[in-house]
């Protein structure tokens, strides 16, 4: 492995007004194993429930009914004033349904979840994770934007790395790209122009050590799934990522699409467009297992991005992320 390089600095965490505004802009409606230890579900160590990341209006619940005198009343005939109905907690509701997800003593998650019909959406957690191969979706993302800003289409060659790297998830086709987009750097700056702030580039060819959060994953998402008016990618480079996600090989169609589970699927009848990322750490042996995508339930698209680390084996972690998924889109939905 080539040598590490010195960390670069975070960017300042401003990602929680953003991921609002972000939600905002899609709002349509307002409104055991055995000898195994588990515990309650939890988020990353300094994350736990966020206050709601649904789209908010200009007057907070608490505020949306008067406290004056007589409030209550109606002021002159043919004259009452509209008062705006409390919105919907998402993110406790969230919190609330995970309690009962089992998780290995030591081990870690975050998810977040966007309802693109409605705008619901909920985040649980707020930690930064390794992304293990998920960041293959970015690294092809970060090349879209560059070639779209040269005027260019892919060429020949960066079309058979992004098929292999984003279907079959291979290691060499992304180490490829990712000299192509000029590693972490060039990563940083289309993650810049995509509006994700809590993500930072692997060092070196590192790349599966990006380290992200649940939230800007699903920034990313409305990167390739959102419309002209809410991506930097054109209509062509969004169509081109989604098809790719949505051929992934078999045996790596586990994760978020469990919460596409019953045949549910979309108007191209697929259920699912997803990448899944998986990583044994060699200085613990645990794992970090993600999965972000787009799943489809009963006709209605939802975006989901969850992350994790500590899990002692693959399966446990995949049971993790899919007990996680199918939580989030329950309560987006409801």
């Amino acid at each position: 492995m080539p040598p590490r390089r010195a960390r670069r600095p975070a960017r300042p965490a401003v990602r929680r007004p953003l991921l609002r505004a972000l939600l905002a802009a899609a709002l349509l409606v307002c409104g055991t194993a055995a000898g195994t230890l588990y515990v309650t579900a939890r988020a990353q160590e300094g994350g736990g429930p966020a206050v709601s990341s649904a789209a908010s209006s200009s007057v907070s619940p608490s505020a949306s009914a008067s406290t004056a005198p007589g409030a209550d009343a109606v002021a002159e005939e043919g004259s009452v004033e509209s008062v705006a109905a409390p919105e919907a907690d998402y993110d406790a509701r969230l919190a609330k349904a995970l309690v009962d997800v089992p998780v290995e003593d030591g081990a870690a998650f975050s998810v977040a979840v966007l309802d693109t019909e409605s705008g619901a959406g909920a985040v649980y957690g707020d930690g930064r994770f390794e992304t293990a191969s998920i960041v293959k979706v970015d690294i092809l993302a970060a090349l879209l934007l560059q070639a779209q800003d040269a005027g260019r289409g892919l060429t020949a060659r960066e079309k058979a790395y992004a098929a292999t790297m984003i279907r079959d998830s291979d290691n060499t086709a992304a180490t490829a790209l990712w000299k192509a987009i000029g590693e972490a750097e060039g990563l940083d700056a289309a993650n810049e122009r995509f509006g994700l702030t809590e993500s930072v580039g692997g060092d070196g060819l590192y790349w599966g050590l990006t380290r992200t959060t649940a939230a800007d994953q699903l920034i990313l998402l409305r990167q390739v799934f959102g419309d002209d008016d809410e991506s930097e990618l054109s209509g062509t480079s969004r169509t081109y990522v989604r098809r790719l996600m949505g051929q992934i090989a078999a045996g790596q169609d586990w994760g978020v699409s469990a919460a596409a589970a019953g045949g549910s699927t979309d108007s191209s009848g697929v259920g699912f467009a997803l990448k899944n990322g998986w990583l044994p750490r060699t200085a613990t042996g645990l794992w970090v297992i993600n999965s972000v995508g787009r799943v489809t339930v009963e006709g209605r698209d939802h975006l989901v991005a969850v992350v994790s680390h500590g899990n002692t084996t693959k399966a446990k972690g995949i049971a993790l992320v899919e007990a996680v998924a199918r939580a989030g889109v329950s309560v987006v939905s409801s």
